[in-house]
Order: C-alpha cells, then structure tokens, then sequence
C-alpha cells in the first residue's frame, strides 16, 4: 500500500507538469478518435449498401442519362426482382452552405427497393399522390424544422429555376447508419416540366436501381443487364451498390489516407511528450533514487516506480479521452453540418485508447528506467543539493 502512495505522490509531485502531459494526452487520444470516426462516417454508404441491390448508369460517366426506355427491359433480365429509377437533381436550399443529396425518383418502386427507409403508411400515401410532395430524412427535418404539409423551395442548378416542394412524408432510419439526411421527390415532377421545356432532355434518368433474388447472382445479372445495351448509343455499367458507392470513396483515397496517417502521428507525438516528461522526472530524481540504492532498494522497484508513475499519468489520460470523445463527437457532427449521414463514435475505439495509453506509458517509462537503474550511487549521491 506505502508503494501506490508513493507512485501517486510522485505523480503529482510537479502538478503543472503532470497536468499539462495528461491534457496533451486526452486532446491526442480525442483527435485520433474524431479522426478515425471522419473516416468510417465517409464509409458510411458503403457500409450499409445493400449485396442485393445493383446500380446500372451510363458507361461513359454518370452524369450523362440513360434512356427510361431501358426499364422494360432491365426488368425482363432473369435475377432481377424490382427496377426503379432516378436523377440526382442538385438543387441548392437557401445557399451552398446548406447542402444535402437531393434525388427525383419513382417514388413507389423507390420506396420498394429501399425498406430501410421506414414511412408511416399515411404518409406514405400522401407522399404517393402528391406530385410536388417529398419525402425527408428525419434528420434534415430536424435540423431545418420543417413539418409536415411546409413548403420547401430548391433552386435547381441542373434544371435552372425555382422548385416549389410540399413536405409530405419524413422517413426513418431502419438501421443506425441508414442515411437520414435525403430530400427524395417524383421523377415525373421534373420530368413533365422537361418535355415543354427543354424536350431532348425528357424520358431520361440518370441511374437505374435493381434488386435481385440473391446476393451471388449480382455479377451474372450485372453482365446480362449491360449486355442488353452493348453497341448502343448509350451503353450500360451495372455493378453493386456497394461498388457504386465506393467509386466516389476512390476519388477521395488519398484524403483518407492522410487522415489515417495523421491519426496515427498524433499518437506518436505525445508518445514523444509523454517520453520527454518522465527523462526530467528521473533527471531530477537521481539522488533520490541513489538513496533509495542505499537503502536496500532493488532496481525492480526503482523501474516499478517509474513504469507505476508513466502509467498512471497515461490511465487518467486515457480515462479522460473517453469520457470527453462523446461530446466532442457531437461538436464536431454539429459543426461539420450535414456532411455525414451519421457520425457515431465507435465503442471498439476505447479498446484502442487503452492499449495505445499503455503503450505510450511503457515506451515513455523505459529510457528513463533504464538510466536510473544503470547510475550508480556515488554519482546520484552527488547530485543531491
């Protein structure tokens, strides 16, 4: 019992200094969480795409459309289960700084393809017949305040004007990293606007969504789809969703890999500071321990006594971290606005917290261990005063 008061009261023999290397430590640990919760909030999507669930758009690039007249036939391909359809509209909500996905969609065979997205049955139904209405996440609800039967005005930048939209359904989340910040309303809203005004541009869609029966039919229904369209004017690429989705991951891969790399400098940094706090607490202890030689005490427990010390200071540390990462979590979500669908703190990262305290405390312990144990005692003797 005397040699845990003994490591506590050595801990805070130099308060400041103690204060200052466990703040270095928390505001490290908190950085690397928020940066590995950055980059599984931008896998988000792919994570919770669906293995029975294909995405087919134009071979050439996404944003040039594909014909509607490629239903039919997507439909009549063996495998596939359901088809629906879409257009990614771009419209801006009061100014760019208030961005969220917005889609012109088939609303019934969207709905359909899409279970995740839970719709009271009411609202469904006045979402259906309304052809201005949409359907909000509940999150962007939330966050704009808008209620049931408001009027919501994009102003379109693929298809120029002022868009008035009726809020008719707002849906949930099935699932905790289902996307609820989407504004989805109908294809044959835009559509109809497009055929008296600019009527080459009517009929088309920008993607089509396919489900099928089971998850290992996904290549060969893929290759059957495109093969339809091959030498056509506008050829196909199918693929899963979960490859779609991670096509706009790829041209993001180098940020991301940054961010990872960084994560892990931040942890190597205040392994550094955490190493450097306990070389001048041992400098300046010498003496000490060179009596503590005198009387009997063994170089176990001189290193016990550092390695208790670095420890300790790496535990409150590491205690602090992830009692402070939630809330910063939610500071930063509120801050970042809308850029993630969700932005949850995962649990497994506190298994990490405290082996990287660890580590840090036992790396930061050892040189200093190895120099009080190694000095003799003539020489810390002759430190003392």
């Amino acid at each position: 019992m005397l040699f845990f008061k003994l490591i506590i009261k050595n801990t805070f023999r130099h308060g400041m200094r103690t204060i200052l290397t466990i703040m270095g430590l928390v505001i490290a640990l908190i950085a690397f969480g928020l940066l590995r919760t950055v980059i599984k909030a931008w896998y988000s999507g792919v994570e919770a795409s669906s293995s029975t669930r294909l995405i087919t758009r134009n071979a050439i690039s996404l944003i040039f459309p594909l014909p509607l007249s490629y239903k039919d036939k997507i439909k009549s391909v063996e495998g596939v289960t359901a088809v629906s359809y879409g257009n990614w509209f771009g419209g801006i909500y009061i100014d760019q700084k208030h961005f969220f996905a917005n889609f012109a969609v088939d609303p019934k065979s969207y709905l359909k393809l899409y279970p995740e997205y839970v719709v009271d049955p009411a609202q469904k139904e006045a979402f259906l017949k309304d052809r201005r209405g949409f359907l909000a996440g509940r999150q962007l609800a939330d966050k704009y305040g808008w209620k049931l039967g408001d009027t919501v005005t994009l102003k379109g930048t693929i298809y120029p004007g002022d868009w008035d939209f009726v809020l008719r359904a707002i849906y949930k989340g099935r699932e905790p990293s289902t996307d609820e910040m989407q504004f989805i309303f109908h294809w044959n809203y835009v559509n109809e606007y497009l055929k008296g005004v600019h009527s080459s541009r009517a009929d088309q869609v920008g993607f089509y969504m396919e489900g099928i029966e089971r998850p290992d039919m996904a290549a060969q229904v893929a290759a059957k789809i495109d093969a339809l369209f091959k030498n056509s004017l506008a050829e196909t690429l199918t693929e899963t969703e979960k490859a779609f989705q991670l096509s706009f991951i790829n041209m993001t891969e180098t940020i991301l890999a940054v961010i990872q790399a960084v994560s892990f400098i931040v942890i190597a940094i205040i392994m550094a500071v955490a190493a450097n706090t306990m070389a001048m607490t041992v400098r300046e202890r010498i003496g000490e321990y060179a009596i503590m030689k005198t009387l009997g005490m063994g170089a176990f427990r001189i290193g016990a006594l550092i390695f208790g010390e670095s420890l300790t200071i790496c535990a409150i540390g590491c205690g602090l971290g992830i009692a402070l990462t939630y809330p910063a979590a939610r500071v930063f979500a509120h801050a970042v606005g809308s850029i993630f669908p969700s932005f949850d703190v995962d649990p497994r990262l506190f298994i990490f917290y405290a082996a990287a305290s660890f580590l840090v405390g036992v790396v930061a312990a050892i040189v200093p261990t190895w120099r009080a144990v190694r000095v003799p005692i003539a020489e810390g003797l002759r430190r003392i005063g």
